[in-house]
């Protein structure tokens, strides 16, 4: 199941980027992090494809999303321009941005390339 993300539940699950400078993610399983506006057209075509994802890789990787008109902070905090964008999150290793549309497939392999989950 995808779930949203508050500035709080952003800290204590991914990152606490107010008391440290350097990445150093708090999840267990690799993660996607979908920053999307209700009003995005595009984002509307990405959300049916990672509520499926979602339930496909359900134990493998976890999905959230970041609303960026209501977490402002945390937009400007990953300089957020356009969007959808998408950072996809390795347990190890630095995340990846992604900006756009995706289709399923190219998450896929977005999986298989940057957490080597197939």
């Amino acid at each position: 199941m995808v779930e949203f993300l508050t500035k709080q539940t952003f800290i204590e699950k991914i990152f606490d980027y107010e008391n440290n400078q350097e990445w150093k993610f708090n999840g267990t399983r690799p993660a996607i992090i979908d920053f999307y506006a209700d009003w995005c057209g595009p984002c509307k075509m990405v959300a049916p494809i990672l509520d499926e994802l979602a339930e496909e890789y359900k134990d493998r990787i976890d999905i959230y999303k970041i609303d960026t008109e209501v977490e402002q902070e945390l937009s400007a905090v990953f300089g957020i321009r356009s969007i959808p964008s998408l950072l996809f999150v390795p347990t190890e290793g630095v995340p990846t941005m992604a900006q756009g549309a995706l289709p399923k497939e190219s998450f896929k392999e977005a999986f298989k390339d940057i957490f080597n989950i197939e």
